[in-house]
């Protein structure tokens, strides 16, 4: 596998799920990286600096050598291709898709689902969390069907599908998120923290886990 030439830098809010995405994928390739912790409170991800990294103001953010790149999942796209290429996303056009169709799950259903409510109840916001709990199920109850076939979302192993709807599935309690329906994504979740390198997300004790 190759190596950077020197750490990766990885700009990141610790409780951001698409922050962990990028940082387990990191650890489960055993690259070196340094964290820069983004302070959004303080908006920090508004300042000038940070916006010419990323013009849309969003983390996480990678420097790796010359190369400056926004969006978790292109990221972890760019990280494969660089680093361990057709280990974690298939070259066969049609397994490369089925991959695809799960990172757009993570940016769409995921994102508007199990994050956004978890969104709510994390960071105190005063939107409704029905809708949110009602697409989480939706989404969760296709996973769970899908799960039943298979022991990962795109195949016989594990991929990039994996990896980019792991964190905020995992914390979905937080967000009120009942996850005791579904055995096969619970255990689909055990065999990702059973993987050599695996690192949790910080957990917040709010929502369902506060009467964990």
């Amino acid at each position: 596998m190759n190596r950077p030439a020197q750490p990766i830098r990885l700009y990141r809010f610790a409780l951001s799920g698409h922050c962990h995405r990028v940082e387990l994928f990191l650890r489960l390739l055993g690259l070196p990286y340094e964290l820069v912790d983004v302070d959004l409170r303080q908006r920090e991800h508004k300042t000038p600096e940070y916006l010419a990294k990323n013009a849309f103001g969003q983390v996480p953010v990678i420097e790796d050598g010359d190369v400056t790149l926004a969006d978790s999942n292109a990221i972890l796209v760019y990280l494969e291709g660089t680093y361990a290429p057709g280990s974690w996303l298939p070259r066969d056009p049609l397994r490369a898709a089925h991959v695809q169709r799960w990172l757009s799950v993570s940016a769409g259903q995921v994102a508007f689902g199990p994050a956004a409510a978890r969104a709510v109840v994390v960071f105190g916001r005063s939107d409704d969390c029905t809708p949110f709990i009602a697409r989480a199920n939706q989404l969760l109850a296709v996973m769970e069907q899908e799960l039943a076939q298979r022991p990962w979302l795109a195949g016989p192993e594990p991929t990039l599908a994996d990896i980019a709807n792991y964190s905020y599935i995992a914390h979905a309690p937080e967000g009120n998120v009942s996850l005791e329906p579904y055995p096969n994504v619970r255990a689909w979740l055990a065999r990702i923290e059973a993987l050599p390198g695996f690192i949790p997300m910080p957990r917040s004790n709010v929502g369902l886990r506060a009467a964990a």
